[in-house]
Protein backbone atom coordinates (compact mmCIF):
# COMPACT_ATOMS: atom_id res chain seq x y z
CA UNK A 1 0.00 0.00 0.00
CA UNK A 2 2.87 2.38 0.70
CA UNK A 3 4.25 2.07 -2.83
CA UNK A 4 0.82 2.46 -4.42
CA UNK A 5 0.10 5.41 -2.13
CA UNK A 6 3.32 7.06 -3.26
CA UNK A 7 2.44 6.54 -6.93
CA UNK A 8 -1.02 7.96 -6.28
CA UNK A 9 0.38 11.05 -4.51
CA UNK A 10 2.93 11.76 -7.26
CA UNK A 11 0.37 11.19 -10.03
CA UNK A 12 -2.10 13.60 -8.42
CA UNK A 13 0.66 16.20 -8.12
CA UNK A 14 1.19 15.99 -11.89
CA UNK A 15 -2.54 16.02 -12.64
CA UNK A 16 -2.49 12.38 -13.80
CA UNK A 17 -5.58 10.31 -13.05
CA UNK A 18 -5.30 6.66 -12.01
CA UNK A 19 -7.66 4.49 -14.07
CA UNK A 20 -6.86 1.01 -12.72
CA UNK A 21 -4.48 -1.01 -10.58
CA UNK A 22 -3.59 -4.70 -10.83
CA UNK A 23 -1.05 -5.36 -8.09
CA UNK A 24 -0.18 -8.65 -6.40
CA UNK A 25 1.12 -8.09 -2.86
CA UNK A 26 2.77 -11.12 -1.26
CA UNK A 27 3.63 -11.47 2.42
CA UNK A 28 7.27 -12.19 1.59
CA UNK A 29 9.75 -11.36 -1.13
CA UNK A 30 8.85 -12.70 -4.56
CA UNK A 31 12.38 -14.11 -4.71
CA UNK A 32 11.40 -16.72 -2.12
CA UNK A 33 7.59 -16.78 -2.38
CA UNK A 34 5.81 -20.00 -3.35
CA UNK A 35 2.33 -21.02 -4.43
CA UNK A 36 1.20 -21.28 -0.78
CA UNK A 37 2.55 -17.87 0.27
CA UNK A 38 -0.17 -15.57 1.57
CA UNK A 39 -0.93 -12.76 -0.87
CA UNK A 40 -3.58 -10.24 -1.89
CA UNK A 41 -4.76 -8.67 -5.14
CA UNK A 42 -5.03 -4.88 -4.91
CA UNK A 43 -7.28 -2.99 -7.34
CA UNK A 44 -8.21 0.66 -7.80
CA UNK A 45 -11.50 1.79 -6.24
CA UNK A 46 -12.92 4.82 -8.04
CA UNK A 47 -15.54 5.19 -5.29
CA UNK A 48 -12.93 5.46 -2.54
CA UNK A 49 -10.27 7.06 -4.72
CA UNK A 50 -7.65 4.71 -3.31
CA UNK A 51 -6.12 1.24 -3.73
CA UNK A 52 -8.26 -1.47 -2.13
CA UNK A 53 -7.40 -5.10 -1.35
CA UNK A 54 -9.73 -7.86 -2.49
CA UNK A 55 -9.01 -10.29 0.33
CA UNK A 56 -6.08 -12.53 1.17
CA UNK A 57 -5.50 -15.97 -0.31
CA UNK A 58 -2.58 -18.10 -1.45
CA UNK A 59 -0.25 -16.64 -4.05
CA UNK A 60 -1.40 -19.24 -6.60
CA UNK A 61 -5.04 -18.23 -6.12
CA UNK A 62 -4.24 -14.52 -6.20
CA UNK A 63 -2.26 -14.93 -9.42
CA UNK A 64 -5.34 -16.49 -11.02
CA UNK A 65 -7.42 -13.49 -9.88
CA UNK A 66 -4.73 -11.15 -11.19
CA UNK A 67 -4.77 -12.85 -14.60
CA UNK A 68 -8.49 -12.12 -14.92
CA UNK A 69 -7.95 -8.52 -13.72
CA UNK A 70 -5.08 -8.13 -16.20
CA UNK A 71 -7.38 -9.14 -19.03
CA UNK A 72 -9.83 -6.46 -17.91
CA UNK A 73 -6.99 -3.92 -17.92
CA UNK A 74 -5.96 -5.05 -21.41
CA UNK A 75 -9.53 -4.43 -22.58
CA UNK A 76 -9.39 -0.87 -21.25
CA UNK A 77 -6.07 -0.33 -23.05
CA UNK A 78 -7.52 -1.62 -26.33
CA UNK A 79 -10.52 0.71 -25.96
CA UNK A 80 -8.19 3.69 -25.60
CA UNK A 81 -9.09 4.38 -21.97
CA UNK A 82 -5.48 4.19 -20.77
CA UNK A 83 -2.75 6.68 -21.77
CA UNK A 84 0.26 5.18 -19.96
CA UNK A 85 1.29 2.28 -17.75
CA UNK A 86 3.42 2.12 -14.60
CA UNK A 87 4.96 -1.31 -14.01
CA UNK A 88 6.42 -2.48 -10.70
CA UNK A 89 8.39 -5.72 -11.09
CA UNK A 90 5.73 -7.12 -13.45
CA UNK A 91 5.40 -10.63 -14.88
CA UNK A 92 5.22 -9.80 -18.60
CA UNK A 93 5.47 -13.47 -19.62
CA UNK A 94 2.81 -14.69 -17.21
CA UNK A 95 0.28 -12.84 -15.09
CA UNK A 96 0.68 -9.50 -16.91
CA UNK A 97 1.20 -10.80 -20.46
CA UNK A 98 -2.20 -9.66 -21.76
CA UNK A 99 -1.96 -6.04 -20.64
CA UNK A 100 1.73 -5.81 -21.57
CA UNK A 101 0.97 -7.07 -25.08
CA UNK A 102 -1.91 -4.64 -25.42
CA UNK A 103 0.25 -1.71 -24.24
CA UNK A 104 2.95 -2.67 -26.76
CA UNK A 105 0.45 -2.89 -29.60
CA UNK A 106 -1.01 0.53 -28.69
CA UNK A 107 2.53 1.97 -28.30
CA UNK A 108 1.59 3.32 -24.87
CA UNK A 109 4.42 4.88 -22.84
CA UNK A 110 5.55 2.51 -20.08
CA UNK A 111 7.67 3.36 -17.02
CA UNK A 112 8.66 0.98 -14.28
CA UNK A 113 11.17 -0.82 -12.09
CA UNK A 114 12.56 -4.33 -12.02
CA UNK A 115 15.57 -4.85 -14.25
CA UNK A 116 14.74 -8.31 -15.63
CA UNK A 117 11.00 -7.69 -15.88
CA UNK A 118 11.44 -4.40 -17.71
CA UNK A 119 13.95 -5.98 -20.07
CA UNK A 120 11.34 -8.60 -21.06
CA UNK A 121 8.75 -5.85 -21.40
CA UNK A 122 10.96 -3.90 -23.76
CA UNK A 123 11.73 -7.05 -25.75
CA UNK A 124 7.99 -7.46 -26.33
CA UNK A 125 8.02 -4.14 -28.17
CA UNK A 126 6.68 -1.93 -25.38
CA UNK A 127 7.44 1.81 -25.54
CA UNK A 128 9.53 1.96 -22.34
CA UNK A 129 10.28 5.60 -21.47
CA UNK A 130 11.94 5.04 -18.07
CA UNK A 131 13.27 1.97 -16.31
CA UNK A 132 15.53 1.06 -13.41
CA UNK A 133 16.27 -1.80 -11.08
CA UNK A 134 14.87 -1.97 -7.56
CA UNK A 135 18.26 -2.09 -5.81
CA UNK A 136 18.92 1.04 -3.77
CA UNK A 137 15.51 2.58 -4.50
CA UNK A 138 12.63 3.44 -2.18
CA UNK A 139 8.88 3.56 -2.68
CA UNK A 140 9.05 7.30 -3.07
CA UNK A 141 11.90 7.44 -5.57
CA UNK A 142 10.33 4.69 -7.68
CA UNK A 143 7.09 6.66 -7.84
CA UNK A 144 8.84 9.94 -8.57
CA UNK A 145 10.90 8.31 -11.32
CA UNK A 146 7.83 6.99 -13.12
CA UNK A 147 5.73 10.15 -12.84
CA UNK A 148 8.68 12.36 -13.80
CA UNK A 149 9.03 10.38 -17.02
CA UNK A 150 5.35 10.81 -17.93
CA UNK A 151 5.44 14.51 -17.02
CA UNK A 152 8.38 15.13 -19.36
CA UNK A 153 6.71 13.16 -22.15
CA UNK A 154 3.34 14.88 -21.85
CA UNK A 155 4.65 18.33 -20.94
CA UNK A 156 2.96 18.37 -17.54
CA UNK A 157 3.92 20.71 -14.75
CA UNK A 158 5.09 18.41 -11.96
CA UNK A 159 6.73 19.00 -8.61
CA UNK A 160 7.54 15.83 -6.65
CA UNK A 161 5.45 15.45 -3.53
CA UNK A 162 8.02 15.21 -0.76
CA UNK A 163 6.36 16.40 2.42
CA UNK A 164 4.60 15.32 5.61
CA UNK A 165 2.41 12.31 5.17
CA UNK A 166 -1.21 12.66 6.10
CA UNK A 167 -2.06 9.07 5.26
CA UNK A 168 -3.91 6.48 7.20
CA UNK A 169 -2.58 3.18 8.37
CA UNK A 170 -2.64 1.75 4.89
CA UNK A 171 0.16 4.08 3.90
CA UNK A 172 -1.74 5.74 1.07
CA UNK A 173 -0.60 9.14 -0.06
CA UNK A 174 -3.82 10.93 0.71
CA UNK A 175 -3.26 14.14 2.56
CA UNK A 176 0.33 14.58 1.41
CA UNK A 177 1.50 18.19 1.59
CA UNK A 178 3.85 19.47 -1.06
CA UNK A 179 5.20 22.35 1.00
CA UNK A 180 8.55 24.09 0.59
CA UNK A 181 11.53 22.11 1.81
CA UNK A 182 12.53 25.06 4.01
CA UNK A 183 9.16 25.01 5.78
CA UNK A 184 10.01 21.52 7.04
CA UNK A 185 12.96 22.76 9.10
CA UNK A 186 11.56 22.18 12.59
CA UNK A 187 13.95 22.26 15.52
CA UNK A 188 11.20 20.86 17.72
CA UNK A 189 10.55 17.90 15.43
CA UNK A 190 14.24 17.10 15.01
CA UNK A 191 15.00 17.20 18.73
CA UNK A 192 11.97 15.11 19.73
CA UNK A 193 12.89 12.49 17.12
CA UNK A 194 16.49 12.46 18.39
CA UNK A 195 15.56 12.25 22.09
CA UNK A 196 15.68 8.41 22.36
CA UNK A 197 19.37 8.52 21.44
CA UNK A 198 20.09 10.88 24.35
CA UNK A 199 18.04 8.77 26.76
CA UNK A 200 19.94 5.65 25.66
CA UNK A 201 23.16 7.48 26.48
CA UNK A 202 21.81 8.46 29.92
CA UNK A 203 20.80 4.86 30.65
CA UNK A 204 24.27 3.61 29.74
CA UNK A 205 25.68 6.22 32.12
CA UNK A 206 23.44 4.87 34.88
CA UNK A 207 24.43 1.27 34.18
CA UNK A 208 28.13 2.21 34.20
CA UNK A 209 27.78 3.25 37.84
CA UNK A 210 26.77 -0.25 38.95
CA UNK A 211 29.73 -2.09 40.53
CA UNK A 212 31.31 -4.43 38.03
CA UNK A 213 30.05 -2.56 34.95
CA UNK A 214 32.64 0.21 34.88
CA UNK A 215 33.62 -0.88 31.37
CA UNK A 216 30.38 0.67 30.11
CA UNK A 217 31.95 4.08 30.56
CA UNK A 218 33.74 3.48 27.25
CA UNK A 219 30.40 2.71 25.61
CA UNK A 220 29.07 5.94 27.11
CA UNK A 221 31.88 7.89 25.42
CA UNK A 222 31.07 6.20 22.10
CA UNK A 223 27.41 7.18 22.43
CA UNK A 224 28.28 10.79 23.20
CA UNK A 225 30.36 10.88 20.03
CA UNK A 226 27.46 9.41 18.03
CA UNK A 227 24.84 11.95 19.13
CA UNK A 228 25.59 14.39 16.27
CA UNK A 229 25.02 11.51 13.85
CA UNK A 230 21.60 10.78 15.40
CA UNK A 231 20.57 14.44 15.19
CA UNK A 232 21.85 14.76 11.62
CA UNK A 233 20.01 11.62 10.47
CA UNK A 234 16.71 12.79 11.95
CA UNK A 235 17.12 16.29 10.52
CA UNK A 236 17.93 15.07 7.01
CA UNK A 237 15.07 12.55 7.02
CA UNK A 238 12.46 15.07 8.12
CA UNK A 239 13.60 17.90 5.88
CA UNK A 240 14.24 15.89 2.71
CA UNK A 241 11.05 13.84 3.08
CA UNK A 242 12.94 10.97 1.44
CA UNK A 243 12.80 8.37 4.23
CA UNK A 244 15.74 5.94 3.85
CA UNK A 245 17.60 8.17 1.40
CA UNK A 246 17.34 11.09 3.82
CA UNK A 247 18.55 8.95 6.71
CA UNK A 248 21.62 7.85 4.73
CA UNK A 249 22.39 11.45 3.76
CA UNK A 250 22.07 12.49 7.40
CA UNK A 251 24.31 9.70 8.67
CA UNK A 252 27.04 10.55 6.17
CA UNK A 253 26.79 14.25 7.08
CA UNK A 254 26.61 13.45 10.80
CA UNK A 255 29.75 11.33 10.81
CA UNK A 256 31.64 14.26 9.28
CA UNK A 257 30.00 16.72 11.70
CA UNK A 258 30.94 15.10 15.01
CA UNK A 259 33.64 17.69 15.72
CA UNK A 260 30.88 20.31 15.84
CA UNK A 261 28.89 18.49 18.52
CA UNK A 262 25.09 18.39 18.47
CA UNK A 263 24.85 21.81 16.81
CA UNK A 264 27.25 20.65 14.11
CA UNK A 265 25.16 17.54 13.55
CA UNK A 266 22.03 19.69 13.38
CA UNK A 267 23.54 21.98 10.75
CA UNK A 268 24.94 19.06 8.76
CA UNK A 269 21.60 17.24 8.80
CA UNK A 270 19.61 20.29 7.75
CA UNK A 271 21.94 21.03 4.85
CA UNK A 272 22.00 17.36 3.82
CA UNK A 273 18.20 17.25 3.82
CA UNK A 274 17.89 20.34 1.66
CA UNK A 275 20.55 19.13 -0.79
CA UNK A 276 18.99 15.66 -1.00
CA UNK A 277 15.62 17.15 -1.90
CA UNK A 278 16.99 19.31 -4.69
CA UNK A 279 19.37 16.65 -5.99
CA UNK A 280 16.46 14.21 -6.33
CA UNK A 281 14.54 16.75 -8.39
CA UNK A 282 17.59 17.58 -10.52
CA UNK A 283 18.62 13.99 -11.23
CA UNK A 284 15.11 12.90 -12.17
CA UNK A 285 14.86 15.91 -14.48
CA UNK A 286 18.09 14.69 -16.11
CA UNK A 287 16.50 11.24 -16.51
CA UNK A 288 18.84 9.40 -14.12
CA UNK A 289 17.73 5.86 -13.14
CA UNK A 290 16.10 5.63 -9.72
CA UNK A 291 19.00 3.65 -8.25
CA UNK A 292 21.47 6.34 -9.34
CA UNK A 293 19.17 9.05 -8.00
CA UNK A 294 19.25 7.45 -4.55
CA UNK A 295 23.03 7.16 -4.62
CA UNK A 296 23.45 10.81 -5.63
CA UNK A 297 20.80 12.12 -3.22
CA UNK A 298 21.88 10.03 -0.26
CA UNK A 299 25.64 9.91 -0.76
CA UNK A 300 26.58 13.15 -2.48
CA UNK A 301 24.29 15.38 -0.43
CA UNK A 302 25.60 13.80 2.78
CA UNK A 303 29.21 14.32 1.71
CA UNK A 304 28.71 17.94 0.65
CA UNK A 305 26.87 18.83 3.87
CA UNK A 306 29.39 16.91 5.96
CA UNK A 307 32.38 18.61 4.33
CA UNK A 308 30.73 21.99 4.91
CA UNK A 309 30.54 21.32 8.66
CA UNK A 310 33.86 19.49 8.86
CA UNK A 311 35.91 22.26 7.25
CA UNK A 312 33.93 25.43 8.05
CA UNK A 313 31.08 25.14 10.57
CA UNK A 314 32.42 22.75 13.23
CA UNK A 315 34.51 25.27 15.23
CA UNK A 316 31.66 27.80 15.34
CA UNK A 317 29.10 25.10 16.21
CA UNK A 318 31.28 23.77 19.02
CA UNK A 319 31.78 27.30 20.34
CA UNK A 320 28.01 27.95 20.26
CA UNK A 321 27.31 24.79 22.26
CA UNK A 322 29.96 25.66 24.82
CA UNK A 323 28.60 29.22 25.05
CA UNK A 324 25.08 28.00 25.84
CA UNK A 325 26.34 25.57 28.46
CA UNK A 326 28.62 28.28 29.86
CA UNK A 327 25.69 30.69 30.18
CA UNK A 328 23.77 28.17 32.26
CA UNK A 329 26.80 27.49 34.45
CA UNK A 330 27.29 31.24 34.96
CA UNK A 331 23.70 31.63 36.12
CA UNK A 332 24.13 28.72 38.54
CA UNK A 333 27.42 30.10 39.83
CA UNK A 334 25.81 33.49 40.44
CA UNK A 335 22.81 32.15 42.39
CA UNK A 336 21.92 28.49 41.86
CA UNK A 337 18.81 28.58 44.04
CA UNK A 338 17.38 31.60 42.23
CA UNK A 339 18.23 30.12 38.82
CA UNK A 340 16.51 26.85 39.73
CA UNK A 341 13.43 28.56 41.11
CA UNK A 342 13.14 30.81 38.06
CA UNK A 343 13.52 27.86 35.67
CA UNK A 344 10.87 25.95 37.62
CA UNK A 345 8.41 28.86 37.63
CA UNK A 346 8.78 29.33 33.88
CA UNK A 347 8.70 25.71 32.75
CA UNK A 348 4.90 25.24 32.83
CA UNK A 349 4.20 28.46 30.87
CA UNK A 350 6.94 27.35 28.45
CA UNK A 351 5.31 24.00 27.69
CA UNK A 352 1.76 25.35 27.63
CA UNK A 353 2.64 28.09 25.13
CA UNK A 354 4.80 25.85 22.93
CA UNK A 355 8.22 27.19 23.89
CA UNK A 356 9.50 24.08 25.68
CA UNK A 357 10.17 21.83 22.67
CA UNK A 358 11.56 24.64 20.54
CA UNK A 359 13.87 26.23 23.14
CA UNK A 360 14.25 24.26 26.37
CA UNK A 361 14.52 20.71 25.01
CA UNK A 362 17.41 21.60 22.63
CA UNK A 363 19.30 23.14 25.55
CA UNK A 364 18.65 20.03 27.66
CA UNK A 365 20.14 17.91 24.89
CA UNK A 366 23.12 20.25 24.57
CA UNK A 367 23.78 19.85 28.29
CA UNK A 368 23.36 16.09 28.10
CA UNK A 369 25.82 15.91 25.23
CA UNK A 370 28.63 16.76 27.61
CA UNK A 371 27.80 14.79 30.76
CA UNK A 372 24.74 12.63 30.13
CA UNK A 373 22.53 14.74 32.40
CA UNK A 374 21.43 18.36 32.64
CA UNK A 375 20.33 21.12 34.99
CA UNK A 376 17.25 21.89 32.90
CA UNK A 377 16.64 18.16 32.55
CA UNK A 378 16.41 17.93 36.33
CA UNK A 379 14.02 20.89 36.38
CA UNK A 380 11.99 19.12 33.69
CA UNK A 381 11.64 15.97 35.81
CA UNK A 382 10.84 17.81 39.02
CA UNK A 383 8.88 20.78 37.71
CA UNK A 384 6.84 19.03 35.02
CA UNK A 385 6.77 15.26 35.48
CA UNK A 386 6.65 15.13 39.29
CA UNK A 387 4.25 18.05 39.51
CA UNK A 388 1.96 16.35 36.99
CA UNK A 389 2.26 13.14 39.02
CA UNK A 390 1.34 15.04 42.19
CA UNK A 391 -1.71 16.63 40.56
CA UNK A 392 -2.96 13.34 39.15
CA UNK A 393 -2.31 11.49 42.43
CA UNK A 394 -4.36 14.09 44.32
CA UNK A 395 -7.20 13.57 41.87
CA UNK A 396 -7.00 9.81 42.36
CA UNK A 397 -7.17 10.00 46.15
CA UNK A 398 -9.13 13.22 46.73
CA UNK A 399 -10.96 14.11 43.48
CA UNK A 400 -13.58 16.80 43.13
CA UNK A 401 -15.80 14.19 41.46
CA UNK A 402 -15.41 10.41 41.43
CA UNK A 403 -15.16 10.34 37.62
CA UNK A 404 -11.96 12.41 37.77
CA UNK A 405 -10.13 9.60 39.56
CA UNK A 406 -10.58 7.38 36.51
CA UNK A 407 -9.24 10.16 34.28
CA UNK A 408 -6.23 10.80 36.52
CA UNK A 409 -5.03 7.23 37.09
CA UNK A 410 -3.50 6.49 33.65
CA UNK A 411 -1.71 9.85 33.65
CA UNK A 412 -0.16 9.21 37.05
CA UNK A 413 1.09 5.78 36.01
CA UNK A 414 2.63 7.09 32.78
CA UNK A 415 4.29 10.02 34.56
CA UNK A 416 5.86 7.74 37.14
CA UNK A 417 6.51 4.80 34.83
CA UNK A 418 7.86 6.64 31.77
CA UNK A 419 8.86 10.13 32.92
CA UNK A 420 6.67 11.84 30.34
CA UNK A 421 3.04 12.74 29.47
CA UNK A 422 2.85 15.81 31.68
CA UNK A 423 -0.24 16.78 29.68
CA UNK A 424 -2.16 14.38 31.94
CA UNK A 425 -2.45 17.28 34.41
CA UNK A 426 -3.97 19.68 31.85
CA UNK A 427 -7.67 18.82 32.45
CA UNK A 428 -7.29 19.63 36.14
CA UNK A 429 -5.08 22.69 35.65
CA UNK A 430 -7.25 24.28 32.98
CA UNK A 431 -10.47 23.68 34.89
CA UNK A 432 -9.25 25.22 38.17
CA UNK A 433 -7.02 28.29 38.42
CA UNK A 434 -5.86 27.25 41.90
CA UNK A 435 -4.56 23.94 40.53
CA UNK A 436 -2.76 25.86 37.77
CA UNK A 437 -1.23 28.22 40.32
CA UNK A 438 -0.24 25.25 42.51
CA UNK A 439 1.48 23.60 39.55
CA UNK A 440 3.58 26.68 38.79
CA UNK A 441 4.49 27.22 42.45
CA UNK A 442 5.35 23.53 42.96
CA UNK A 443 7.59 23.60 39.88
CA UNK A 444 9.31 26.68 41.31
CA UNK A 445 9.87 24.93 44.65
CA UNK A 446 11.20 21.84 42.89
CA UNK A 447 13.53 24.00 40.79
CA UNK A 448 14.71 25.78 43.93
CA UNK A 449 15.76 22.44 45.46
CA UNK A 450 17.45 21.43 42.20
CA UNK A 451 19.50 24.63 42.30
CA UNK A 452 20.30 24.42 46.00
CA UNK A 453 21.54 20.84 45.78
CA UNK A 454 23.31 21.27 42.44
CA UNK A 455 21.26 18.52 40.80
CA UNK A 456 21.73 17.40 37.17
CA UNK A 457 19.36 14.83 35.70
CA UNK A 458 16.83 14.09 32.97
CA UNK A 459 13.19 13.28 32.37
CA UNK A 460 11.83 10.73 29.85
CA UNK A 461 12.95 7.81 32.03
CA UNK A 462 11.00 5.99 34.80
CA UNK A 463 11.01 7.95 38.05
CA UNK A 464 12.76 5.08 39.87
CA UNK A 465 15.53 5.14 37.26
CA UNK A 466 15.92 8.92 37.01
CA UNK A 467 18.06 9.34 40.17
CA UNK A 468 20.59 6.81 38.83
CA UNK A 469 21.41 9.06 35.86
CA UNK A 470 21.86 12.09 38.11
CA UNK A 471 25.09 13.51 39.46
CA UNK A 472 23.58 13.37 42.95
CA UNK A 473 20.93 10.64 43.28
CA UNK A 474 19.81 11.56 46.80
CA UNK A 475 19.55 15.22 45.86
CA UNK A 476 17.46 14.36 42.80
CA UNK A 477 15.15 12.14 44.89
CA UNK A 478 14.70 14.99 47.37
CA UNK A 479 13.85 17.51 44.62
CA UNK A 480 11.43 15.09 42.95
CA UNK A 481 9.61 14.30 46.20
CA UNK A 482 9.38 17.96 47.20
CA UNK A 483 7.79 18.87 43.86
CA UNK A 484 5.41 15.89 43.90
CA UNK A 485 4.28 16.46 47.52
CA UNK A 486 3.86 20.20 46.96
CA UNK A 487 1.66 19.63 43.91
CA UNK A 488 -0.27 16.88 45.71
CA UNK A 489 -1.01 19.04 48.77
CA UNK A 490 -1.92 22.19 46.81
CA UNK A 491 -4.16 20.24 44.40
CA UNK A 492 -5.88 18.47 47.30
CA UNK A 493 -6.59 21.85 48.92
CA UNK A 494 -7.90 23.24 45.62
CA UNK A 495 -10.18 20.21 45.20
CA UNK A 496 -11.55 20.57 48.74
CA UNK A 497 -12.32 24.25 48.13
CA UNK A 498 -13.95 23.41 44.80
CA UNK A 499 -16.17 20.77 46.46
CA UNK A 500 -17.22 23.30 49.13
CA UNK A 501 -18.16 25.81 46.45
CA UNK A 502 -20.23 23.18 44.66
CA UNK A 503 -21.95 22.16 47.92
CA UNK A 504 -22.73 25.77 48.79
CA UNK A 505 -24.30 26.39 45.39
Amino acid sequence: YRLLGEIQAQAESAGIEIADIVFVAAQQSMDSAGERTEAELIRWSSDEGAPVGEGRATLGEVNQQATVADQELAGAIERGEIDGVVLVSPDPKGTNVTSTTAAAEKNLPVAGTGGTSMAYTKAMGANVIATSGTTGTTNRTRAVAAISAFSRLWGLKYRPVIGRRGAGSDGSGAGEQNESVFSRISLRGIMIASLPGFIAMALVLALSKIPGTEGLSDAFDVLIGALPVVVAAMAAKQISGLDEVGIVAGIVAGVLSTDGGVIGGLVGGIVAGILAYYLVRLTFRLNFPATTVNIVAGGVSGLLAGFLVYFLVAPAALWAGEAIRGLIESALDYNAAMAGALAGLLIWPAIIFGVYHAAILPIVLLEMEQAGNSFLGAVDMTGLVMVSAGITLANILFPREKSEATLAAPGFLINVGFGTFVEAAYPFMFSDKLVMLGAVLSAGVGGLVVGLLGVRGTAYVPSVVAPTVSNTPFGFVAAMLVALLSAFVLTTIANRLAKRRLSAS
